[in-house]
């Protein structure tokens, strides 16, 4: 019999979700009736589309039916297991092998009847398919009978694929005749689906082609929302908050220009002349500054800082590491100096006596510029009058850290920096409320990086490039994914199994270093850094690499970001298939920061036509980081490119941002003209809106609503 459904009714009230599959759906994210109608399914097999075995393109994707001949568990070596499966149609034969996934073999079994979807290749006489998508669809003679398109959801322990359709199917009968919150006149723009048919479609498409619209529907939806909320979240936080208008061409802007050691290219010019119009202007100031590795993103911000300064005013700049804010300090306060800026540095290593003076300082606005770290956070410092925010690699820091700092000087500028290179779709979709700064181009002409890709087999040749640096009175970084042999390595790894190769053992930061010392480079200064040890003992770590004591430093990604030792010149990255393109290219930005060029070494265990040293070959091919970018989100979700594993950051579930851009676009487009008419969404005509942006992204809001 059928039932009616809320939307925001518990799944437990659908037809067919009871006890066991109830707990898995929770194990999913879903709770609701309406997560359920938003789980959309990840792929679908095209039964409209099955290709006899025989008719397979040979390096081309393709959907076979057939029934499974035998089944065998199989190790070649050591922790490798595969499993092989012996399809058969009435044209020919095909192998399916899956590689550590034991489990296929406990569900195949001979005489089923299974849809196997993946790429076609060919070997040993047979066409192969190399961990294909599979599915169970029907009990022997079935094979032919599919005329369809067949959805496949995510799922978990305790709930199949068809149990998913079924539930699935029931809730679209009792629930999916929604209210679409949606303006008609957004989707008319759009040529968008009504809700309701993009839920139905989007599950149970009549073709590939309608479960596309569909999906883009949901897409959009999510992307708006998204837009929505950070606006509107930007609108609360600034409601009835002063702006200051900082004097933007005063004398120690003028003094600081002239005592940096270098002239401004043109891409920062214009950048300056961005960041000092929004200080000076009658609103708050929320900016992104884009620069890849050496773009001179730090001198940009020391022109903001001194207009801190001319206004009477101060500013904070926060980094994610005590090393960062040193460097910073170091760097940045002899410009400042020149310049009649005073500052101050404030982090955890900070000793008592120093910091008392610095927060009394601060408090009385004896100090216009405070670098440090999450100690900026602390009770005990106060601002007299804190009008800028600096935080660097933002992404590192999580939202409400953010939202602290700016809290000690309410309606303060935000200039955020990352050299994490982010494509355009992703930064208007995940920084909306944001406006952009970009600098492309190094500065820098003369040094550079090489970057090369090898096999295990050529590793000597690295490792002499290493001696040579050193021999040269130079340095080198040696880059491990993991800390202790003991690890596992699946929370370090930085890119999705199917992107990596498998097989080989992965190395560590630990038994490298002890390799090094013992093997590879006796008697050489060798040390290690990961982000397992104490603060101070990492501190310490980096000074003796930073002064030249240390020649070889064995480290994890914990110098990604911010580590500037000029003497640096050579790299060896182990397993560099373990990580992501936008971490490579981080990472190699460590070397050829002075002088001398520098020279990096991806060491790969891949084969040369695999999927792992295709994306590794685009960092021999370009060094371009925005280039890179948009490659790494192309082959992961934005949030791993980003980084937002780390810090808790939004992830958008349904769009995809590489083939999306033109409805990234719209959305961004669409909020801003729907936030300056309506800047909290509290006109009646709004009210269903702003209901779905709250149900969607309310994290957003909820520190307001706390603070």
């Amino acid at each position: 019999m059928q039932r009616t459904c809320a939307l925001s009714d518990s799944v437990s009230r659908l037809r067919y979700v009871r006890g066991a599959r109830e707990a898995a759906l929770e194990r999913l994210g879903v709770r609701r009736v309406r997560d359920l109608l938003l789980h959309i399914p990840s792929r679908y097999l095209d039964f409209t589309r099955v290709t006899p075995i025989a008719m397979a393109d040979v390096g081309s994707d393709a959907t076979v039916v057939a029934t499974v001949d035998k089944v065998s568990l199989k190790r070649p070596r050591p922790r490798m297991q595969v499993v092989e499966v012996w399809v058969v149609d009435q044209t020919g034969v095909l192998v399916a092998s899956f590689f550590r996934q034991p489990w296929v073999a406990e569900q195949l079994k001979a005489g089923d009847v299974v849809a196997l979807s993946g790429k076609v290749t060919f070997g040993y006489g047979f066409r192969q398919m190399r961990s294909p998508f599979y599915e169970v669809v029907g009990a022997p003679g079935d094979a032919g009978g599919y005329a369809r398109v067949l959805p496949v959801h995510p799922v978990g322990e305790g709930l199949s694929a068809s149990w998913m359709r079924r539930i699935v199917s029931a809730a679209l009968a009792d629930a999916g005749d929604v209210c679409d919150w949606l303006p008609a006149s957004l989707a008319a723009r759009h040529g968008l689906m009504t809700l309701a048919r993009a839920l139905r479609e989007v599950h149970f498409p009549a073709s590939p082609a309608s479960a596309e619209r569909a999906r883009r529907r949901l897409a959009y939806d999510e992307l708006l929302c998204l837009q929505l909320a950070l606006l509107c979240r930007r609108n609360i936080e600034l409601a009835g908050v002063e702006p200051t208008r900082h004097v933007a061409d005063g004398p120690h802007v003028e003094a600081l220009l002239a005592a940096l050691p270098f002239s401004l290219t043109d891409e920062q010019r214009a950048c300056v002349d961005e960041i000092l119009s929004d200080m000076a202007a009658p609103r708050v100031m929320n900016r992104l500054l884009l620069g890849d590795v050496g773009t001179g993103k730090t001198a940009v911000a020391a022109v903001a800082l001194a207009a801190v300064a001319d206004t009477g005013t101060q500013a904070a700049m926060m980094a994610p590491t005590s090393v960062l804010a040193r460097q910073y300090a170091e760097k940045l306060g002899p410009v400042l100096d020149a310049a009649h800026v005073s500052w101050a540095l404030v982090t955890g290593a900070t000793p008592a006596d120093e910091r008392a003076l610095t927060e009394a300082a601060c408090a009385r606005g004896e100090v216009s510029v405070v670098f440090g770290t999450t100690a900026l956070l602390s009770e005990g410092l106060e601002f007299s009058a804190l009008t800028l925010v600096v935080i660097d690699e933002q992404h590192r820091f999580g939202v409400d850290q953010r939202a602290a700092l700016r809290r000690k000087g309410p309606g303060a500028d935000l200039l955020a920096m990352t050299a994490t290179p982010i494509p355009r779709t992703l930064a208007l979709s995940v920084y909306g409320d944001v406006d952009l700064s970009r600098i492309r181009r190094r500065p820098r002409a003369g040094a550079g990086v090489s970057t090369h890709v090898i096999s295990p087999d050529s590793l000597d040749v690295a490792w002499g490039a290493v001696r040579e640096a050193v021999a040269a009175g130079r340095q080198a970084y040696v880059i491990c994914p993991l800390v202790d042999d003991s690890d596992e390595g699946d929370e370090l790894e930085d890119v999705p199994e199917a992107l990596r190769s498998s097989g080989s053992r992965v190395r560590s930061a630990t038994s490298t270093l002890s390799e090094l010392r013992s093997q590879v480079l006796p008697g050489v200064a060798c040390d290690l850094l990961t982000g397992r040890m104490a603060p101070g003992e990492k501190d310490l770590a980096m000074e003796r690499f930073r002064a030249g004591r240390t020649k070889v430093l064995v480290a994890t990604t914990v110098v990604e970001v911010g580590v500037d030792v000029p003497n640096a010149t050579a790299m060896v990255v182990l397993d560099a298939d373990r990580f992501g393109l936008a971490t490579l290219h981080q990472l190699r930005g460590r070397v050829g920061r002075g002088d001398v060029a520098g020279t990096v070494y991806l060491c790969c265990a891949a084969r040369r036509d695999s999927r792992a040293r295709e994306r590794l070959a685009a960092l021999e091919a370009t060094s371009d980081g925005f280039e890179l970018a948009e490659l790494d989100l192309r082959l992961r979700r934005e949030g791993e490119v980003l980084g937002y594993r780390q810090s808790g950051g939004v992830s958008l579930e349904i769009s995809d941002l590489d083939a999306d851009r033109d409805l990234v676009e719209a959305a961004h487009a669409d909020a801003r003209e729907i936030a300056l008419e309506d800047p909290r969404l509290a006109a009646p005509g709004h009210r269903a809106m702003a209901i779905e942006v709250r149900d969607r992204f309310g994290g957003y809001f909820e520190e307001l609503e706390h603070a």
